[in-house]
């Protein structure tokens, strides 16, 4: 199946006719008996990893299953924001190749993504904060990221709704990415499927995963709930449920799953076009295209998988934002849900092979899943295909948390987005 592009002509074309010849984005197509790679979730991740399985390596026998709809996990539940400001060099450099390819992302797909490089403010407001935001501008100047320190003056310039004064925490300046935004969290996963369905790959939507096949300490394949389907590689690529494939296969993973709650106001005109994280009293915020305020808090405090909200959530984000925000004290929540995050013991990734044969996981992005899909997508793509990390993955296996060799990125991931 080729991919008809999108254009204003294609639009023209469509209207003069009713919009009668648009077709469908992907195909639903049953199961094939084998693949050369099965990739579960069909998050943006899953979905980024196959892209780059066909566009860089040529593998296109590839089914991406998904227990439930495309993009329905975390990929649709998260606060849209792309920022590569971490402190690690292997950290900063996964997250700015994630940012960088953002940036063309959508002439790459011909799918509008809306990659929005409005710039991001990590707000200092108490001077051990201000300390660490500090060295990661130092940091990310020698690994060629771009951000910097600027004071509470130009932050006031750059969001003038906020108080710089606040009555716990006043505002004492932020860390600073200008190149950091926001993109559309559901065209992110559309797009790749769109994509990956064009190169003759199989996307299967309602179809779990109930079990997964070895021999001799391989993997064979996987039963679902719509057969039998049998590989010569297995990518597992479903952030908080990771730990329960792994379980099936039979090995553990070092990843505790936990909800991250986020809810948008009622809209309103615009009136702030960056978007501000103020980690100390844990509260971030953006304004969406349709005028929403897009909020969102740090992680609830017990394991669980649930996708709901909960009351003393908004009760401490809303209260630590007005703070900040006095403004939005009148406004009126319109939405609010939840994500299951994957969280690791230093707050990076997993990107690596398993003790199953040709069995490799993608997971444990935690709270920084959405801002680093591509990136994600593209390492492990190359981890698949080639059997071994490449240098973005390279640091970031199953086997630091034996050795020791933790990749702490505490401060920078902020339990936070």
């Amino acid at each position: 199946m080729g991919m008809r592009r999108y254009s204003a002509f294609a639009v023209a074309r469509e209207a003069l006719r009713f919009h009668q010849g648009w077709e469908r984005a992907w195909a639903s197509p049953a199961p094939k008996k084998r693949y050369d790679v099965v990739i579960v979730g069909a998050g943006g991740h899953g979905l980024a990893t196959a892209y780059y399985l066909g566009k860089n390596f040529g593998i296109t026998n590839v089914a991406i299953i998904e227990k439930g709809w495309l993009g329905g996990g975390n990929t649709g539940r998260n606060t849209t924001i792309i920022r590569s400001n971490y402190l690690q060099d292997p950290s900063a450099a996964i997250y700015e190749k994630a940012r960088a390819l953002y940036e063309d992302l959508s002439q790459d797909l011909n799918y509008n993504v809306m990659f929005s490089p409005r710039g991001l403010l990590m707000l200092g407001q108490t001077e051990h904060e201000v300390r660490g935001y500090k060295r990661t501008v130092y940091a990310n100047n020698l690994q060629g990221v771009e951000t910097e320190w600027i004071g509470p003056e130009r932050v006031k310039e750059l969001v003038p709704i906020i108080n710089i004064d606040g009555p716990r925490y006043p505002v004492l300046g932020a860390l600073y990415q200008a190149r950091g935004g926001t993109a559309r969290h559901d065209a992110v996963a559309w797009g790749y499927a769109r994509a990956c369905s064009a190169m003759g790959m199989d996307i299967i939507q309602q179809c779990e995963v109930t079990g997964i096949r070895t021999a001799g300490g391989q993997v064979q394949g996987v039963d679902t709930t719509k057969g039998v389907i049998d590989c010569g590689k297995l990518a597992i690529v479903v952030a908080g449920h990771s730990s329960v494939l792994a379980e099936m296969a039979g090995f553990r993973l070092p990843i505790e799953s936990l909800a991250l709650q986020a809810l948008v106001s009622e809209p309103i005109k615009p009136c702030m076009d960056v978007v501000v994280m103020a980690n100390t009293v844990h509260g971030y915020m953006s304004q969406s295209d349709k005028g929403e305020m897009v909020i969102g808090g740090g992680t609830d405090g017990f394991n669980n998988y649930t996708q709901r909200g909960s009351w003393h959530h908004v009760e401490e984000t809303v209260r630590a934002l007005i703070e900040t925000f006095p403004m939005i004290s009148r406004l009126k929540m319109l939405r609010q849900w939840g994500g299951i995050v994957d969280m690791t013991g230093d707050r990076s990734p997993i990107l690596s092979a398993t003790p199953v044969g040709n069995i490799f996981v993608n997971c444990g992005w935690g709270t920084g899943g959405f801002k680093s899909i591509p990136g994600s997508g593209w390492a492990m793509a190359e981890l698949v295909a080639k059997g071994s990390p490449g240098p973005l993955a390279a640091e970031f296996g199953l086997d630091r948390f034996r050795e020791g060799r933790f990749i702490d990125e505490s401060v920078a991931a902020g339990g936070a987005p």
